[in-house]
């Protein structure tokens, strides 16, 4: 099927299943070999765990590989090996009660069935005289989402972060199985609402593979235009809060200003500022767009004229150097140890964009590379998103010129295929959105997963503030920018 991601698409029966240690060395010597791990999950089957594991290959398709384990016994660990299994065995172990022999750090996610609270929670501590503990959170100053900071420091230095989120947990991958699965896209924009496009463009994508609902590239292009003008937003609202954190209030108020812009020109296009409402299973809901062009060119105009001068003030402002150079480091190795996705992961120097390897759609008919810096630190994340909105704002003015042919009527996609299981990927903002839809023998949902790219990347910036003053926290995590709700399914 041709998608401006990736999309896999398998008959359940037809998925290799391995029995449990030919599963586990399966996975190590393949991701030995370079290939990379996109997601584990798993649901209960009785009084034992079906796991997926979902792969990257060297070709860049996406490949399956399953197992079932025991709850009681599960499976030694993969995590001291390959760490960026990490996140998605502490999610296994919380949502199906699955052991976990020899795994270094197996806390809590999202509390999931625990019947532990809050005040339970098994911080890390370092001991010492000299040692000190500050707490931050859940609940903040600013009009943000819950979540808890605990640093261990040193006078001025830290040491470690925790970072402990689920305050907000939602159930949704629950919610998503009891409603149609072809009318949950209201409920897909929600799970991350600055990633509204992205994920909705994942579900619709999957939805599709499995009717069968095969689209036309205008249509594709169409949703790229969205999914773009999402990315153009977020990165200046990101800027913008940045800038504010280091006092550069000639960035903030600027940048803050033309998020404004990009945000109407998503509204011009589909009635929402947030881009909801524009993508629906077989197709688009934009407005004709010979009403809406002349309006958006003069947005993009606006932006890339607005844009120059304050990337070149920003860029050689002294204070923002000084702010942002060297702190908040993460390697590209500890990047890919950790399994960082997104522009954290471009940041550090590791080229990860689906964008750049589709197997069709509009970034293969339009290419669109990738934006990659080598320091790693809250200087190089800063110059990813300002070439990352250079790209982006180029890229759209070409496509609206060559492919401004998006009233499309909408195809009304039948009843999924049984026994089915189709995964997608959609590069959002932040990085890789994944959904991965099964089917049952009646064609009914079986299990529906969702993965936000902030999962994978929460612990990168906890170890991305080691070493650095307490002051530099806002700064690092603004640097970030990642999501609590896209988390806290």
């Amino acid at each position: 099927m041709t998608t401006s991601g990736l999309c896999y698409r398998a008959e359940a029966k037809k998925i290799p299943h391995r029995d449990l240690a030919a599963w586990r060395q399966d996975l190590l010597t393949r991701l030995e070999t370079g290939e990379r791990l996109v997601s584990l999950f798993g649901r209960r089957e009785d009084d034992s765990a079906l796991l997926t594991a979902v792969l990257l290959g060297l070709e860049g398709d996406l490949a399956l590989s399953r197992t079932t384990a025991p709850l009681a016994r599960g499976y030694h660990e993969l995590t001291s090996i390959r760490p960026e299994f990490h996140c998605f065995e502490r999610e296994l172990h919380e949502q199906t009660g699955l052991a976990m022999p020899g795994h270094p750090w197996l806390k809590p996610l999202r509390f999931e069935q625990r019947g532990a609270t809050m005040s339970e929670y098994p911080f890390y501590r370092i001991d010492g005289k000299e040692v000190h503990e500050v707490a931050v959170g859940p609940i903040h100053a600013g009009v943000i989402e819950p979540g808890s900071f605990r640093f261990e420091c040193h006078g001025e230095q830290v040491h470690h972060l925790e970072i402990h989120l689920g305050y907000q947990h939602r159930a949704v991958e629950q919610l998503l199985l009891e409603r149609d699965p072809l009318q949950l896209t209201p409920l897909v924009e929600t799970i991350a609402g600055d990633t509204s496009v992205g994920h909705a463009w994942a579900y619709c994508a999957a939805v599709e593979a499995l009717t069968d609902c095969k689209l036309d590239d205008e249509v594709e292009f169409a949703r790229a235009l969205m999914l773009e003008l999402e990315r153009v937003a977020m990165h200046l609202a990101a800027l913008s809060g940045l800038a504010a954190d280091i006092a550069f209030l000639q960035g903030a108020t600027t940048y803050g200003r033309l998020r404004t812009t990009a945000i109407n020109a998503s509204m011009r296009l589909c009635g929402s500022r947030f881009g909801r409402s524009a993508l629906r299973p077989g197709g688009v809901r934009l407005r004709p767009p010979e009403s809406t062009l002349e309006g958006l060119f003069e947005s993009l105009k606006l932006l890339q004229r607005d844009l120059e001068p304050m990337r070149d003030l920003f860029l050689s402002a002294r204070t923002v150097q000084h702010r942002l150079k060297g702190v908040g480091v993460l390697s590209a190795q500890r990047a890919q140890e950790l399994g960082m996705v997104g522009l954290a992961a471009r940041a550090s120097d590791v080229a990860i964009d689906t964008r750049s390897a589709p197997r069709g759609g509009a970034y293969q008919l339009e290419p669109l590379a990738p934006v990659v810096h080598p320091d790693g630190d809250c200087w190089a994340r800063a110059c990813v998103r300002i070439g990352e909105l250079e790209a982006s704002l180029d890229w759209l003015e070409r496509v609206i010129r060559r492919h401004a042919k998006w009233d499309q009527p909408r195809r009304a996609p039948g009843r999924l295929a049984p026994n089915q299981l189709a995964v997608t990927l959609i590069e959002g903002f932040r990085g890789e959105v994944m959904h991965c839809v099964e089917t049952n023998d009646q064609g009914r949902l079986l299990h529906y997963k969702v993965q936000d790219p902030s999962l994978r990347n929460w612990m990168g910036l906890a170890l991305a503030v080691r070493g650095n003053e307490i002051s530099d926290f806002p700064i690092c995590n603004k640097s970030f920018d990642l999501s609590y709700c896209g988390h806290d399914l």
